[in-house]
């Protein structure tokens, strides 16, 4: 049995005799990344992939245990999270410690979705003033990816998803066109082509959680010659076919966890904008429910004006 869910707010309840960075009381955000700073991913600034303090698909610590059970049946971490639980134990290394200004309730929109999709846009790639953006997929790694474009000046940011109110939402955060895929008989990389004179875009970033079904299309949706794809959808199929002709003519094909961020180092400075306003997380809040509810979020989640739900204990 695994204990699912990465975006979470927590308080500290204690601390082993050995962890110094944190104390009781303190609000952090549990974490799916490490950042030790001395390892050589740390210390090229390159990657946010800590080979110390690595993604862990093991579903246990570090340590090799579990600390959860019911019934005497071993319960196994989620990328070493798990935090749809009351109570959780944590490696110092995956906890963050949250500035208490930034409202407890937009806490967990940083975890993972938004801020993959906004720091994509300047850690994966570092999008120009007066580029051209597509983004499949409008929740909210999407809208990060929106959020961050505008951020950096893009002159036209496509957005694209099968439900025709996520437009709405997504100017909000500044797309300037939308399309509804699902409306028109032509394929993702003509209505990218149309919507660029032909050309096709600069970026293009895919936000579902389907990119076996649109890989190819995002690929022959950017410039040939320096086009790049940047994939950020996690779906659950692990394999499948790509054609590497277009890639052949100068595009790139980049994938990304966590939008490249480093929880230390980059982390702080995106609670900032967040504090002062700079980064609109209220908008991301669609639903509320009670942890005894908790099945009712599942079932908000198909709905397609849905992209956060609120658990609350």
């Amino acid at each position: 049995m695994f204990f699912a869910a990465t975006a979470f707010q927590s308080v500290v309840e204690s601390v082993g005799e050995m962890v110094k960075s944190l104390k009781e009381g303190d609000i952090v955000m549990p974490h799916f990344l490490g950042e030790c700073g001395e390892c050589p991913n740390c210390e090229s600034k390159k990657s946010n992939l800590c080979q110390k303090y690595p993604l862990n698909f093991s579903g246990l610590l570090l340590d090799g245990t579990s600390r959860m059970s019911i019934n005497g049946q071993k319960i196994y971490h989620h990328v070493s999270c798990s935090t749809l639980s009351e109570y959780i134990v944590l490696d110092e290394n995956y906890v963050i410690k949250v500035n208490p200004r930034l409202p407890i309730k937009h806490v967990p929109f940083l975890c993972c979705a938004f801020t993959t999709g906004f720091g994509s846009t300047y850690k994966n790639v570092n999008i120009e003033r007066g580029s051209t953006v597509a983004v499949l997929g409008l929740g909210g790694v999407g809208l990060g990816v929106v959020e961050g474009a505008r951020q950096k000046g893009a002159a036209k940011i496509i957005g694209m998803d099968i439900h025709e109110m996520k437009n709405e939402k997504a100017k909000i955060y500044g797309i300037t066109d939308f399309i509804n895929i699902n409306n028109s008989e032509k394929s993702i990389s003509e209505l990218i082509k149309n919507a660029t004179d032909g050309l096709g875009v600069d970026y293009f970033f895919e936000c579902t959680d389907v990119p076996q079904l649109t890989i190819n299309e995002a690929i022959q949706s950017t410039r040939m010659g320096y086009g790049t794809v940047i994939v950020l959808g996690a779906g659950l199929v692990l394999d499948w076919q790509m054609s590497y002709v277009p890639l052949m003519f100068g595009r790139t094909l980049k994938g990304s966890i966590y939008g490249g961020i480093r929880t230390y180092t980059d982390l702080p400075s995106i609670i900032d904008k967040c504090i002062n306003k700079e980064i609109k997380l209220d908008e991301l809040l669609t639903h509320e429910v009670s942890f005894n509810d908790i099945n009712k979020a599942f079932e908000f989640l198909k709905e397609p004006n849905c992209v956060k739900v609120l658990i609350k204990f």
